[in-house]
């Protein structure tokens, strides 16, 4: 191979993001057939391999060559306006979506607008209208309208996972409306098992939450809850079933009191041992599953009776303004979005957005991508409950365990939540 690959440990990103930051413009130039690339997965992640894969067809078909550094997530977040703003800028990194993100560093100036290659490469059309939602900023940062920033080749989104033996010895199906949902897990009840895996401290119960509301909403109210488009009524029926939903399914047992003082990892782990037969949270889990579940078998599907799901494009691709080869950079992102180069982060569990079905040949990455094709194709992709607003994570979070622990009635968790979100939304807006 004849690209370069550099690996930083953390105590050389932090000496190298005090340099950077320290860069005021050496006018320092590099030959044109050089692309310099960031991304920060891991060398065994789907996208990883994938995108090695990528970044040999890329100097094969061009005659460049890459230089590419591993770099880590919390680095590039945290130095990003500076590092882009200097000569030190490379020709194409991974960087995270959202208005927080990719938004302000577009409404400062520092990403280039990829209206023009959009265009020539055919992007948007392989990509359904919901992932382009990310990809585009308006002039302040705030996405799903204006140019394009940045271009995404895989996915994620939230999902039922659930041990099929479990199932099984219980006599039940997999459930296709919330009323057999209910069923199922009352099912478990009566036999003394908590159906839900669940987490209060951080998520997954703010995706579920989000879920149930989005079981009662259309894209108007997404739009709203997510764009600001309208105002969001947190008394309206959407997040009103969301709430007493949550406090009833608790009441019920379906969901565990003691889930206010969980984390993420302690709500997977316990499906993963088969403590929970139900675990409602994201495609991130999926390649885990398949590795550390060793005891049963487990299986997916869509949450039932909604057209809707938590979820949204992967990081993207983005070629900053002071990039230096840009037309090179849009050559690789067209490489990764090649059918070869989809199906290689779909059968490595992944969710590629443009991967032809017939080159998924793992049988549970095949399922784990008909579901998000199938949210992609009727417009179901709704984003996160957190997104609109820096500090509305914690602020879900803190409320949905005031819920659980019946500190606070669905009513005044509501009033909470929706003062919460208004003064986030306030900030950013005006």
């Amino acid at each position: 191979m004849r690209h370069s690959r550099t690996l930083m440990s953390a105590a050389v990103l932090a000496a190298g993001a005090l340099v950077l930051s320290g860069c005021s413009g050496s006018g320092s130039s590099k030959p044109d057939d050089v692309l310099t690339l960031w991304h920060f997965e891991s060398e065994t992640s789907a996208m990883g391999i994938a995108w090695e894969q990528a970044i040999e067809t890329f100097e094969e078909e061009t005659g460049a060559t890459v230089e590419f550094e591993a770099k880590a997530f919390e680095q590039i977040r945290s130095t990003a306006s500076q590092v882009l703003n200097s000569d030190e800028a490379p020709d194409i990194l991974e960087y995270n979506k959202g208005n927080a993100t990719a938004g302000l560093l577009a409404s400062q100036g520092l990403l280039a607008p990829l209206d023009d290659a959009v265009e020539e490469y055919g992007w948007d059309d392989m990509l359904a209208p919901s992932l382009q939602t990310t990809a585009r900023y308006d002039e302040q940062g705030v996405m799903g309208s204006g140019s394009y920033y940045g271009i995404p080749n895989y996915g994620e989104f939230v999902e039922v996972y659930y041990n099929k033996d479990a199932f099984a010895e219980a006599g039940l199906e997999v459930p296709t409306t919330l009323a057999e949902f209910e069923t199922v897990m009352q099912a478990f009840v009566d036999q003394g098992v908590t159906p839900l895996a669940e987490s209060a401290a951080e998520y997954p119960l703010g995706q579920l939450w989000y879920q149930l509301a989005l079981s009662q909403a259309d894209r108007d109210f997404v739009d709203a809850y997510q764009l600001y488009t309208d105002t969001v009524d947190f008394e309206g029926p959407e997040i009103s079933y969301a709430t007493e939903t949550v406090k009833d399914w608790t009441d019920k047992g379906y969901i565990s009191s003691d889930a206010t003082g969980l984390k993420a990892e302690d709500a997977g782990t316990s499906f993963i041992n088969g403590t929970y037969p139900i675990f409602f949270s994201g495609s991130w889990w999926h390649n885990r599953f398949t590795t550390e579940i060793t005891d049963f078998d487990f299986g997916t599907f869509l949450f039932p009776g909604s057209e809707m799901s938590p979820g949204s494009a992967g990081n993207m691709w983005v070629i900053p303004e002071r990039a230096q080869n840009k037309e090179l950079a849009e050559q690789f992102i067209d490489i990764t979005m090649r059918p070869e180069i989809q199906a290689l982060i779909g059968n490595n569990g992944g969710v590629p957005v443009a991967a032809d079905p017939a080159d998924i040949t793992d049988e549970k990455s095949a399922e784990l991508i008909a579901n998000f094709n199938t949210l992609t194709e009727r417009d179901g992709i709704a984003f996160y409950p957190d997104w609109p607003t820096p500090t509305f994570y914690d602020e879900l979070n803190a409320g949905l365990q005031e819920l659980l622990n019946g500190t606070l009635s669905p009513t005044e968790v509501q009033q909470q939540l929706g003062e919460d979100y208004q003064s986030g939304v306030d900030d950013i807006v005006g």
